[in-house]
Formats: structure tokens, C-alpha cells, sequence
């Protein structure tokens, strides 16, 4: 039994430390039902309540509900000066905020508490024996779904005496108010308008050893690893960073001590007498046999919560106690239903679409039915609702590619296009391919060869008649593909106009259109092939040095390989950026255009344009250029997301960073026109390079026939997503007019609720529109998504035991002043940085180095203005990469953290040929 003792130094034993049966009006005991309510107990006691009334060892005590500091704010008058902490801005200064705390603990300090309050507290401390106490915060919005809220409200050990608890809790109140407490809410968006705390006295265990323990491994996700941090004597020495733990790691199917690093711990801190505390040395905290009951116990707690759990704990006489649990809000969530064993590898959608945003539910089930489409050319049948391509983790669309990966084509082709998309990945994956639990290194059967050849036979046609008369196939396929567009807009416009017949007349062109989509979509794959391929053959052709060091003057060939995709035609998205900038140029060819762009913010134009205020000139112009690129917008692919013709704020931006530029020769279209020139050249140079060679003459002319298919269809490879976009943006523009009909109703809460049902969903809802559990369904939906919008990490690659591959590329003899990536569009460019994590509001000035998480084509008017790029994401033929290199643009990706290790007004120079960027000095000079 733990030792635990009275005022007195009486030893008690847990039995006696139970409160006494008394009627409570502020009290609960662990085990009462109402304890388990988070306005009643707060996150921390809720949490107490819940692991007691499970059977798992916590040290008694009682939680002083939210209703006692409610009446000791009423009772105080102290709901005035709480007024200004509830209205702060999220920007506020940190001295104001800190002048703010201040004021209001003093006066939380000068208050009374009630007498009632006093007197129940007095009873209780009585009959439980007048027991040391640990005294603990427990806010309202602590340990929430994925904000833990850790060291945010105080803690105080050792309470002795009725006034030393008392002093306590009105400290702990107060504690809700501090500086770092009132921002970390602001910052994290949490609502203080109903903001309680309640506190929990609770009787101290004299731990012999005290710690934190992870039921998943913090740092790489691993679930089936316990890590666990152990010093001895009480854990506040831990917790505040002034002992060294010693750390254990143990693997929980094997039951197996993995790691076992012993810190200096510091000493211990432990109370030995009234106002004493001592320091000592000491060896391993706990024996191995307790390090295996704790992980033991870490797994049940898990097992109660169903999530990976941060738990800390304390170990006094053989006995381990659970001080406090909540959920690890580090972890990237892994996918429902994905099976642990054997082992399962994921690659982000996110990172080849370019954007980290989630994806909402409609939007994640439009993209199932597209690679159900896909799926089809193959000859294979696919289930959106049971299909095991795609996974659902942290509303992100997640590959699965282990099938792939256990065959021995499969281990050479996905790290290969990783180099591509993501060239960090490929270095994961190049390790991972060394683990046994991937599988066998099994040739392709015979079953998939056939589906493989099924698909590949017409494609490979469609490429050779491609090269064969490019602008003959080219006018063809688009006609074809425009005309799929037209005929569904006419098939949308005579949908019914009752709300829910709409809905199911929507759910069942959405499933026509994909059906029959397959047959486009095998001409849209062998267009983008055709001018991948001509590009790869020239590389090959145009090779005639292995040297691939950064820093080797051998790759000036590749260099020049990479000029030829300089200002491509037929790219519908640089045909929109430079449409935008002749609208820009006319805009400041007239005055009382300019004046208004100008003089007014971009939310004030949007509306002006939405109520037919906007200057005629602009209009006319604006008018045309949404009827034709309207349906785009940021995270176009997610049909959840708006479009700019529902909210062109972001185009009044963009418009806004043009008219600052010089109409010269650096505006958009010169330089366009210049980076065609350069193109020429560089096939000329490349020619005349291979001409020297053995068969020199044949080879320089297959190199022109190539150069000139490159040309031809490159460009192109924007039109697939161009066409998908649009018709999504068909479909969700039906679709918010029969939200907004059935929230005029009153069947749903806000007009946009229907992105997040699914299409067998949305049926049934037409269906039944009034059932009650749709409006439930959507508010969780919802509230989970808004949750992961305000994610900053997001891996590259998810394994299915939960470990998670982050980081970009890093590069021999990185320091805090060289900083290295994937070299993607060549050049060299020195300027200010500027962070843009939205587009939205980026504020680009000319010229300026644009650091960025990733893009998509609704960024790309950003870089006719941009000096360079940065960004987080990204490989060779992602989208931001592609875009940079016909725009010349010196750009270097995969930059691991580079929104955060760069920050707007520092200048650097980027080498998009080598991939290095270097931090300056504001002269120029390297710091």
C-alpha cells in the first residue's frame, strides 16, 4: 500500500483517505456521475472521474466544481475586468497581455471566497483526514480533442492546512487568466465565453518515482512502442525541466526493452520535511520488471480512451498511481479499419496535389469516383465505399501503395516517381524497402500484367497517333472534352427545382458523369504522356555526363532541358495568369479603375462587384475572365471549397500585387514572349551538343522531332485538372443552390452543410431530409475538419503502425545559414523573403523570394510577380515546379520547414540549378 500521509506525519492508508458521507453542493468524489461532465469537472477531472469509475489506480480525491468558481466571479464582481480578456485580439501585444494578467489575478487575489464554498471545503479536508494535498487546475477547455492545454493552468504539491488549500484554489482560479493561458486559447481559436475551471484536491503519493509515459512513440508515431520518462521523488522536477528522466522504450508486441537511456536526473525532489526539499543522485529509476507493468498499464488506459494517450504517473511502494491522462495531440491520426500487420504504406494526395488543406467528405468522394473511373480502364471494378486505394487520415486522401510495392517492378517504379513528386520521400522509402514487414519481393501476376496491358496497348496508341500529328490530336481530344462540359450543363440545367429532387437528380449525374468518363480520361493520360515522354527521351538523348553534383558545371544539359519547357503553349493555367495581367495593364491605363483597385480593400471590391458597384471598366473585364476561370480557386480539386466566382477577393489581391509591377520588360507577357525565345535556343544548343556524337546528325534531328512534340503537348498537362475543376465547379454550384433552398427550410444549419455527406449520403438525405441525425453528422464532420485546417505538419508518407515521415530534403553541410532542396527550375535570385501560407492575403511585393507550404494552379498569378520560390512540397513535375520553369522562375522544393525557418523581410539567394539557398545580410553578404 503507497505510503500517504496526514498534517501530522500520520501514515494512512487509501481506505481512510475516502471523504466521509456528506451532502455536497461544490464537492464531487471521483466516482459520482456527474464527475464524468466536462462543464461540471473540467477536462482534468473528467478525465480523473472517468479513469476511476474504469478501475485504474488514482489517488483519491474530490473535484471543487465549475459552480464554485462561477459564484465566487459572481459573488466578486469580477465578470467586468474578465471582459476585456474575452474580447482580446488574437494580435494583441504580449506586454498589453501581460499588463492584462496581472490586473486580473490581483484582483482574483483581493476577492472573497464564499462562505458556503469555505465551509464544504473545511468539512470535507476534515473528514478526510487533513491529508497533504496536490491541488490541480481542471479548465473546461483542457485535454480537448487534439489541444491537451498541458501546463497551461497552475498545480500546487504539498498543500498543508485548511489556509494553504484555500490560498490554492483562488490561485488556481486565477490561473485560468494568465498571459499564456488567455493566448494560448486566442491562438488556437478556443471560445472564452462560458470558460470555467474547476479544481481538483486530490491526496499526494510519495513517489519513490514519478514520470510521463507515451502509449505511442511521440516522435516517430509508432503505436506499438511505450515510451516512458522516469526520475525519482515527485514529478514536478520533471514536468518543469530541472531533472534529466531517464527514458525507456518498449515494443508491445514483442514485449521487448528496445532502448534504455538513463539521465542524470538531477537529483530528486521529495518531501522529507515541513518546507524541505533534497536533491540526490541516483541510478536507473525503475526496474525493468516495473517498466514492463507500466506499459502494461499505458496500454489499458489507451484501450479506454481508444487513442494514444500522455500519461503521467507515480511509483510508491510497489504501486503504480495514473496522476493525470490525455490524449497525445502530436500524432498524426491514422485510418480507420487499416490493419496494423502487415505493414501498410501510405503516400499523401496532399503532396502531389501541392496543398496541405484537408479535403471535405463530398470533396474526398468525388475524387474516389474519379479513380473509379481510372480504375476502369484497367478493366477493374471499383467500390468507392469498400475500395482499398485510397485511406481517410486527418480528412487527408491517403495512397495506399504496398501492393505495388510487393512486386519487384513496383520496388523500382514508386521510388522513382517519388523522386519526381517528392524527391525526400524517395529517400524514406529507399530505407523502408529494406524492412522484412513490406513483403516479398513477388514478380506482377499474370491477373494484373493483363489489366496493366488493358490499359497501357490503348494509351501507347494514343501517344504514337499524338507524335504522329500533334495539332490535329490536340484539337480533337479538347474538342471532345469541352463538348463532355457542355453536354453536362445542359443536363444540369434541366434538373427539377424541388430542393431534394434536385439533390437526387445531382447524386445521379455526378455517378453518370464518371461513368462515362473513363474513355476521356485515357485520352487526357496519353496527352500528358506524350509530352512527358518526348521530355524524358531528350534528357536521355541530351545526357553525355554522369555528373550529378550539385555543385559539377556538367549539368549545364540539363540546364537547358529544362529551358525548353520555358513559356509552353496551350497551358490553360498561363493563359489565365496572363489574361489577369491584362486586365491589371488596362486597369491602370485608366484612372478611375486604378483609383478604386487602389484605394479600397480587396473585401470591400468583392462586395462592390457583388452589389454591381464596381467601376463599369473593371466589371466588363472581371465578367470575363469568371465566365471563363470562374469555377477555380484555392484547393480547387475539393468540390467543399469555394470558387472565385462566388468570392473574387483573392483575385482583387492579385490584381492589386500586378498594378504595383512595371509595365516593362519584365512584366508577364515580355517575359513570356522572352522565355519562348529562350526556349528556341535551347533546343538549337541542344542540338548542336549532340550533334558531336556518334550518329550525331540523326540524333540532333530525333532531338528537334522531340523538342517540338514537347512543345506541342507539355503544356497540356494543366488541362486534365482544367477540365475536372470545372466540372466540379458545375456540380457545386447545383449544389449550394440546393443547400441554400433546404437551409431557407430549416433542414440544415448553413447552405454549404451537403460537402460534408458522401454520395450515398446526400440519396438518403434527399430521402429524408428532415431526420435529426444529418444535422449531427455534419456538425462532427465539420467540426473535425476545422480542426485539421489548423494542422501545420502533414507527413509525407503514413505507415499503418503509425510512423510518419515528415522532413524535406537536407543537404551536405546544411547549417542555420545554407538551407537545401530539390533544384527544380534554374537560375539564381536574390530578394526578401515573403512567408504566403494563403494566397489569399499574400501580399507579394515585386521581386520578392515567395516561401510557400506548396500550390496549386490558383497560386500561380503569385509568380509573375515573385523574384523566386521556396516551398515546403514538391519534386520535379509537381505543379509549382512545372509553372516555375515555364515562367523562369529560379525555384527550389521540398524545402522541410522552410515556412518556418524563413520569415518574411529576410533576404536570401536561391540557386534553382543547385538547389542551395543561402541566408544574406541585408548588404548582400552572407551572416
Amino acid at each position: 500500500m503507497a505510503a500517504l500521509t496526514n498534517n501530522e506525519g500520520v501514515e494512512l492508508s487509501i481506505s481512510q483517505l475516502q471523504p466521509l458521507p456528506m451532502t455536497l453542493k461544490y464537492l464531487l468524489t471521483f466516482s459520482s456521475p456527474n464527475a464524468l461532465r466536462l462543464d461540471i469537472s473540467g477536462g482534468k477531472g473528467a478525465n480523473l472521474a472517468r479513469l476511476t469509475q474504469a478501475g485504474l489506480p488514482v489517488p483519491p480525491g474530490v473535484i471543487l466544481s465549475t459552480a464554485a468558481y462561477r459564484i465566487f466571479v459572481e459573488v466578486n464582481q469580477l465578470a467586468g475586468v474578465l471582459t476585456e480578456a474575452l474580447t482580446a485580439n488574437p494580435d494583441i501585444p504580449l506586454n498589453a497581455l501581460e499588463d492584462l494578467a496581472t490586473r486580473i489575478r490581483q484582483r482574483f487575489a483581493a476577492a472573497v471566497m464564499p462562505a458556503d464554498v469555505i465551509e464544504e471545503i473545511g468539512k470535507w479536508y476534515a473528514q478526510a483526514g487533513r491529508p497533504l494535498l496536490a491541488v490541480r487546475s481542471s479548465a473546461t477547455t483542457e485535454d480537448l480533442p487534439g489541444l491537451s492545454f498541458a501546463g497551461q493552468q497552475d498545480t500546487f504539491l504539498n498543500i498543508r492546512g485548511e489556509a494553504q488549500l484555500l490560498r490554492a484554489v483562488v490561485d488556481c482560479w486565477s490561473s485560468l487568466w494568465t498571459a499564456r493561458a488567455i493566448s494560448y486559447r486566442l491562438h488556437h481559436g478556443v471560445p472564452q465565453s462560458d470558460l470555467a475551471l474547476a479544481v481538483i484536491l486530490q491526496t499526494m503519493v510519495q513517489s519513490r518515482v514519478s514520470g510521463v509515459m507515451f502509449t505511442a512513440n511521440p516522435l516517430s508515431g509508432a503505436r506499438n512502442e511505450v515510451v516512458i520518462n522516469a526520475a525519482f521523488g515527485l514529478g514536478d522536477g520533471l514536468v518543469s525541466g530541472r531533472v534529466e528522466p531517464d527514458e525507456y522504450r518498449v515494443e508491445m508486441v514483442t514485449q521487448r526493452l528496445l532502448t534504455k537511456t538513463l539521465g542524470s536526473k538531477g537529483g530528486q525532489v521529495q518531501e522529507h520535511s515541513p518546507g524541505a526539499s533534497s536533491l540526490i543522485a541516483a541510478t536507473q529509476a525503475l526496474p525493468d520488471e516495473a517498466i514492463f507493468s507500466l506499459a502494461q498499464l499505458g496500454k489499458r488506459i489507451e484501450a479506454l480512451y481508444g487513442v494514444p494517450q500522455d500519461i503521467e504517473w507515480a511509483w510508491s511502494e510497489g504501486n503504480f498511481y495514473v496522476l493525470q491522462s490525455r490524449p497525445i495531440t502530436s500524432l498524426y491520426p491514422l485510418p480507420e479499419g487499416l490493419p496494423v500487420k502487415p505493414l501498410h504504406v501510405l503516400f499523401s494526395f496532399a503532396a502531389v496535389q501541392g496543398v496541405f488543406e484537408p479535403i471535405t467528405p463530398l470533396g474526398r468522394e468525388i475524387i474516389l469516383q474519379l479513380f473509379g473511373s481510372g480504375a476502369r480502364l484497367l478493366g477493374y471494378r471499383f467500390d468507392p465505399q469498400n475500395q482499398r486505394t485510397l485511406f481517410v487520415a486527418g480528412e487527408r486522401l491517403w495512397g495506399n501503395t504496398t501492393p505495388i510495392l510487393n512486386t519487384h517492378l513496383g520496388r523500382r517504379v514508386v521510388p522513382a516517381v517519388m523522386g519526381f513528386v517528392e524527391p525526400s520521400a524517395r529517400q524514406f522509402m529507399l530505407q523502408l524497402l529494406e524492412e522484412p514487414e513490406i513483403g516479398q519481393d513477388a514478380p506482377i501476376r499474370l491477373k494484373t500484367r493483363l489489366h496493366l496491358m488493358r490499359f497501357a496497348v490503348p494509351v501507347l496508341i494514343n501517344i504514337l497517333l499524338n507524335l504522329a500529328a500533334p495539332d490535329r490530336r490536340r484539337e480533337s481530344i479538347l474538342k471532345r472534352m469541352e463538348s463532355m462540359l457542355v453536354n453536362l450543363e445542359k443536363d444540369l440545367a434541366g434538373l427539377p427545382e424541388q430542393p431534394t429532387a434536385r439533390l437526387a437528380g445531382l447524386v445521379e449525374r455526378i455517378t453518370t458523369f464518371f461513368q462515362k468518363l473513363p474513355g476521356g480520361l485515357r485520352q487526357l493520360v496519353a496527352m500528358v504522356a506524350s509530352g512527358v515522354a518526348s521530355l524524358n527521351l531528350v534528357r536521355l538523348l541530351a545526357a553525355h555526363d554522369s555528373g550529378e553534383d550539385r555543385t559539377s558545371d556538367s549539368s549545364s544539359w540539363q540546364q537547358r532541358v529544362l529551358e525548353l519547357t520555358r513559356s509552353l503553349p496551350h497551358n490553360p493555367t498561363t493563359q489565365m495568369d496572363l489574361h489577369l495581367w491584362t486586365i491589371a495593364r488596362a486597369i491602370r491605363q485608366d484612372m478611375a479603375a486604378r483609383r478604386e483597385i487602389e484605394s479600397h480593400s480587396s473585401l470591400v471590391l468583392s462586395e462592390k462587384y457583388r452589389v454591381g458597384e464596381l467601376n463599369a471598366l473593371t466589371r466588363s473585364l472581371l465578367d470575363e475572365f469568371l465566365k471563363r476561370y470562374g469555377r477555380r480557386g484555392l484547393g480547387e480539386i475539393d468540390i467543399g471549397r469555394p470558387r472565385w466566382k462566388e468570392d473574387p477577393t483573392g483575385l482583387f489581391d492579385l490584381l492589386k500585387t500586378f498594378l504595383r509591377m512595371e509595365d516593362d520588360d519584365t512584366a508577364p507577357d515580355r517575359a513570356h514572349s522572352k522565355g519562348q525565345e529562350v526556349a528556341q535556343a535551347a533546343v538549337r544548343a541542344l542540338c548542336d551538343d549532340v550533334r558531336n556524337k556518334p550518329g550525331g546528325w540523326l540524333r540532333a534531328g530525333l532531338v528537334r522531332f522531340l523538342a517540338s512534340r514537347v512543345r506541342a503537348w507539355m503544356g497540356l498537362r494543366e488541362y486534365p485538372k482544367y477540365f475536372l475543376v470545372r466540372a466540379f465547379g458545375a456540380f457545386r454550384e447545383v449544389l449550394l443552390q440546393t443547400g441554400d433552398a433546404l437551409y431557407r427550410q430549416g433542414l440544415l444549419q448553413r447552405a454549404d452543410d451537403l460537402v460534408f455527406l458522401k454520395l450515398p449520403e446526400l440519396r438518403q438525405l434527399a430521402e429524408n431530409p428532415a431526420d435529426p441525425q444529418w444535422r449531427a453528422l455534419i456538425a462532427q464532420r465539420r467540426m473535425a475538419f476545422d480542426y485539421e485546417v489548423h494542422r501545420r505538419q502533414v507527413p509525407r508518407v503514413l505507415l499503418s503502425d503509425g510512423r510518419a515521415f515528415y522532413a524535406g530534403v537536407g543537404g551536405n553541410g546544411e547549417s542555420s545559414r545554407v538551407l537545401w532542396g530539390s533544384p527544380v527550375s534554374p537560375g539564381v535570385a536574390e530578394g526578401l523573403v515573403r512567408v504566403v501560407t494563403d494566397p489569399r492575403s499574400a501580399n507579394l511585393q515585386p521581386g520578392e523570394i515567395m516561401v510557400c507550404p506548396g500550390t496549386d494552379p490558383t497560386w500561380t498569378p503569385l509568380f509573375l510577380t515573385a523574384g523566386g520560390l521556396i516551398m515546403e512540397m514538391g519534386g520535379l513535375m509537381t505543379h509549382g515546379a512545372v509553372v516555375a520553369r515555364e515562367y523562369g522562375l529560379p525555384a527550389v522544393v521540398g524545402v522541410d520547414q522552410a515556412t518556418r525557418r524563413l520569415r518574411t523581410g529576410q533576404r536570401v539567394r536561391l540557386d534553382g540549378s543547385s538547389g542551395r539557398i543561402d541566408l544574406l545580410g541585408d548588404d548582400g553578404a552572407k551572416v
